[in-house]
């Protein structure tokens, strides 16, 4: 059995809006999300952690900013992704998210967001952690000009 280790980071601009879409679910608030795609940064840092620890590249390199993928959602980037692990005999073994800014909170969606993902990824809800954190007011996510999401996963090949 082979097993290893990624981590993806996905960080976005935000502007004054009616809300966004994190983990697959539209959140309403005050601010949206400035992207070439979507914009879902929960999604795409899983999309790129899953990328690394298979080392098929980076997210960049399946989904570039082409009008190919403009408006792609990150369901639909996580659907590619999961083909490409599914082709070299990957499975995901845990997933760990942090969310990172001062808005939106997640709390009363986290529920929500873990099982868009697990519909998505077609595993188990309790192999997804999501957690949020804020940068104290610091930064440009404390300044509400941006928001990231740093993403780490763990995946096997079973023996052959």
């Amino acid at each position: 059995m082979t097993i290893r280790i990624g981590n993806g980071f996905d960080a976005h601009q935000i502007k004054k809006g009616d809300g966004m879409i994190l983990g697959g679910v539209y959140i309403a608030c005050e601010y949206s999300i400035i992207a070439h795609s979507d914009g879902d940064i929960i999604s795409h840092s899983v999309c790129d952690a899953l990328l690394g620890a298979a080392s098929l590249g980076d997210i960049g390199k399946f989904f570039p900013n082409t009008d190919e993928f403009k408006n792609i959602s990150g369901a639909e980037m996580i659907k590619i992704v999961l083909n490409e692990l599914k082709s070299k005999n990957y499975e995901i073994i845990n997933i760990d998210i942090t969310y990172i800014g001062e808005i939106p909170k997640i709390e009363k969606h986290r529920s929500e967001i873990l099982q868009n993902l697990a519909n998505m990824l077609k595993i188990d809800s309790e192999k997804i952690s999501c957690k949020a954190t804020t940068t104290d007011k610091m930064g440009f996510m404390g300044k509400k000009e941006g928001i990231s999401c740093l993403t780490n996963v763990l995946i096997e090949k079973p023996a052959k």
